[in-house]
């Protein structure tokens, strides 16, 4: 099983962004510790910064992965193109936000990829992307 997870932006500052939201452990050791708990999963990532590098990534991958997992970060609420997208590949993707964005500032209630995704798991911390990665498990 192959298994991508695509981080946007900011996501790179995770262990150093405002960790009373994001948390103090920063994301490649989190991504260290989900490959060794299942070593039976191929599970590739990327993060950018920029929004048409993640079309791009979603673009490549969205044919010939088992599940995408989508932390879009602030272009959740900006991004109609990112949507469009998820919309236009065959790989499942779920959408992964590490805290409530419910809970938060109203702009952050929008989302132009929820309605795409297959899901969406949002204010379980890092938990969140094991829990996405643990829906495509057979």
């Amino acid at each position: 099983m192959n298994i991508a997870i695509l981080n946007g932006p900011n996501l790179n500052l995770l262990g150093k962004r405002e960790p009373g939201i994001y948390g103090s452990q920063d994301f490649e050791s989190f991504l260290q510790s989900l490959q060794a708990k299942y070593p039976a999963i191929s599970i590739s990532y990327f993060q950018s910064n920029v929004e048409g590098e993640l079309i791009d990534e979603l673009q490549r991958l969205g044919f010939s992965v088992d599940g995408i997992i989508l932390n879009p970060g602030g272009y959740t609420h900006t991004s109609v193109a990112l949507g469009d997208t998820i919309a236009a590949i065959t790989s499942p993707v779920i959408e992964v936000h590490i805290s409530n964005v419910h809970a938060r500032e109203d702009f952050r209630k929008l989302s132009h990829i929820s309605a795409k995704a297959k899901g969406t798991i949002a204010g379980l911390g890092l938990k969140g992307y094991e829990l996405a990665l643990q829906f495509f498990l057979p």
